[in-house]
């Protein structure tokens, strides 16, 4: 069998740049073990797959060890594919996953925008556990429904972050999200997922469903300009809008190609 794929830069308008992503588009899905071993074999942070149905688009993210909830650049990066590659006409692509819902991405001057589910939120207390991963200390600590933000005070605490991803990974959680208010931007990050296989992940459009809601009511203010701090780096913009949240970005594609198996 042979099926197309793509590789896209999403969070970027240059080549190397932001958060590299597999897309793979189906006729009709694949045995799940499959498409685990694609994704494995890809070791991208997510490998997207894709099948159309009644004018609708049903897509799943995989790392190269687990099928996950919900993958911002990666939806990024299977929009962009419609759109530039596979003959997409329109300015709205309607997702839909069994596991996140209706996931819309539009066309704008600006990039492209996700319409996501805001995630649901709550403050924890900063654990032993959570302290003992990191080397500077954060000062607030929230749960969502797969990860685990930490607050920090400075921006430069995320720039110099000292890490224990063995001790990350000990973590019940899809990752650790470290943020802070910004300089240049509004609030910056960085994302640690070592449990499902993605030591960091260069920029995490899923994660602004969690940082969107909490820097909004912090910075008193619904639209927002946000970095992630990874050595590729990334820059969003993201607006609240009660339960839902658009965060919006660029990409590029960096590779075409044929799977056989």
């Amino acid at each position: 069998m042979e099926l197309k794929i793509y590789q896209v830069d999403a969070f970027s308008d240059e080549v190397f740049g932001g958060n590299p992503a597999a897309v793979v588009p189906l006729t009709e899905w694949l045995e799940d073990a499959t498409l685990q071993q694609i994704a494995m074999e890809n070791n991208l942070s997510e490998t997207a797959f894709y099948v159309k149905k009644d004018g609708q688009f049903l897509l799943r993210w995989f790392t190269p060890e687990i099928e996950v909830d919900l993958c911002g650049h990666a939806t990024l990066a299977t929009a962009h594919v419609l759109f530039e590659h596979e003959g997409f006409h329109g300015d709205i692509v309607n997702f839909y996953s069994s596991r996140s819902g209706m996931l819309n991405v539009k066309k704008t001057e600006n990039g492209l925008t996700l319409d996501f589910p805001t995630d649901t939120v709550a403050r924890v207390t900063l654990s032993e556990e959570l302290l003992a991963c990191f080397t500077q200390k954060p000062i607030e600590a929230y749960r969502g429904k797969t990860d685990v933000l930490l607050v920090f005070q400075h921006e430069n605490e995320i720039e110099q972050l000292q890490f224990d991803l063995a001790r990350i990974k000990l973590i019940q959680a899809r990752g650790i999200i470290a943020t802070a208010k910004g300089k240049g931007v509004d609030f910056v990050s960085r994302f640690f997922g070592p449990q499902v296989g993605v030591p960091e992940d260069p920029v995490t459009g899923s994660a602004h469903t969690t940082l969107t809601p909490i820097w909004a009511e912090k910075l008193r203010k619904n639209k927002m300009t946000a970095k992630q701090l990874s050595a590729r780096g990334g820059l969003l913009s993201c607006e609240l809008f009660g339960e839902r949240v658009e965060i919006t970005g660029r990409a590029v594609t960096y590779m075409e190609g044929r799977i056989f198996v």
